[in-house]
């Protein structure tokens, strides 16, 4: 950026490395692009030191290769939770290859839990046109969500997980994709202060055992599923076998994965059928 020159951007790298970022590069390189001229590239840099998300400062995360507009006091998207948007792509690509899968028709996808929405625009971008609808609990975060999906003629609704989903989708839905919040209470006071400090409690805190939302999410997804629909959540590495029994205890035959360079777990559930049987969950890469 000639306007702020090599020596500013050398001199908020140094700044951003006093104030413990882990890539000063990178976040330097970001701000001054954002930043229109010298003093707002200082309010920013100044925020930044202070500990405020990189995203919400220039007002956007990077996303599977996708700008996603975020605002203060919504759920950053994270870097593991791309691996959720694969496997979510993989999924709907093996419907779109099965036999009987004519007349075309645009598969239904809830995103639940939904943040900013770059799950269910990542989806869109990569498999192409669906019928998306995406939910969460947070009226700022549903408005951020529909401003990332208005483009892509996605539905951002705002409630308490399938309660805000039009009743019309029930027994319908070809995916529903969920990062709903995983970390137990008590460990929330342990997390980076970017998170614990400026993202909603609703969007981290899982309850006394971290699984209490994914809980709920896998009673009640049978309903909406069509048969043979798929249920897939993000969790941690650590509660991965936990979530997998959650789905297993309401039917659902489940895959865990997991992705090393992404960092991200995620449990696949395969709807039951109206007589649920038990599934023991087994590995993928």
């Amino acid at each position: 950026m000639e306007l702020l020159g090599f020596l500013a951007e050398d001199s908020v790298v140094a700044a951003l490395r006093a104030a413990g970022c882990v890539y000063p590069e990178d976040e330097a390189a970001i701000l001054c692009e954002a930043a229109g001229t010298s003093e707002e590239l200082a309010r920013m840099l100044a925020h930044r030191v202070a500990g405020f998300p990189l995203e919400c400062i220039v007002g956007w995360a990077g996303f599977r290769g996708l700008r996603i507009a975020v605002a203060a006091g919504v759920f950053v998207p994270r870097r593991r939770t791309e691996f959720l948007v694969e496997r979510a792509v993989a999924v709907l690509r093996s419907g779109d290859r099965a036999p009987g899968s004519s007349p075309p028709r645009l598969p239904i996808v809830l995103d639940l839990c939904c943040g900013s929405g770059a799950v269910g625009a990542a989806l869109v971008h990569e498999r192409g046109a669906l019928e998306l609808h995406a939910a969460d609990i947070d009226p700022a975060a549903v408005a951020c969500a529909a401003r990332n999906l208005k483009a892509l003629k996605g539905h951002a609704h705002c409630g308490d997980l399938f309660l805000a989903i039009p009743s019309r989708l029930r027994g319908k839905v070809d995916v529903i994709v969920a990062n709903a919040p995983y970390v137990p209470t008590a460990e929330i006071a342990f997390m980076p202060a970017e998170a614990r400090l400026h993202e909603p409690d609703a969007a981290l805190n899982g309850g006394v055992d971290g699984l209490e939302i994914q809980g709920r999410i896998a009673a009640q997804a049978p309903a909406w599923l069509r048969p043979g629909g798929s249920l897939l959540m993000e969790t941690s590495t650590r509660q991965a076998a936990a979530s997998a029994g959650i789905m297993v205890a309401h039917g659902f035959s489940v895959t865990i994965a997991h992705s090393e360079d992404l960092d991200g777990t995620v449990v696949t559930g395969c709807g039951p059928s109206l007589a649920a049987t038990v599934h023991k969950p087994r590995e993928s890469g």
